[in-house]
C-alpha cells in the first residue's frame, strides 16, 4: 500500500536529519537537480565563446544596470506566471 505524500515528505525530513554535516551538502545538490534538472545542466555546461557585438554588450549592460535597482522580476512570479507554482 502506497504511503501518503505527507508521510513521506516526513520520512524524507527525518531520513535527512539523520545524516552528517558533508552528506546533506550531497542530498542538496541531488535535490537541486531533481527541482531544477534544466538550469543545473546549464550551469554545469561548457560556455560557448562566441563575438559579443556592441548592441548585446550594451543590451547586457542595460540588464545588469536594471537588476541593480531591483527591477527584475522574482523567481516565484515567474513561476506563477507559467502556472508552476505549487
Amino acid at each position: 500500500m502506497a504511503q501518503e505524500p505527507n508521510q513521506e515528505r516526513r520520512q524524507a525530513h527525518d531520513l535527512l536529519d539523520l545524516l552528517p554535516a558533508d552528506k546533506v551538502n550531497v542530498v542538496r545538490n541531488l535535490l537541486e537537480v531533481m527541482v531544477e534538472p534544466l538550469a543545473r545542466s546549464l550551469a554545469g555546461s561548457p560556455v560557448e565563446e562566441q563575438d559579443v557585438t556592441p548592441e548585446t554588450a550594451a543590451a547586457v549592460d542595460r540588464a545588469r544596470a536594471s537588476l541593480a535597482r531591483g527591477e527584475g522580476v522574482p523567481h516565484e512570479e515567474i513561476r506563477r506566471e507559467f502556472g508552476l507554482s505549487q
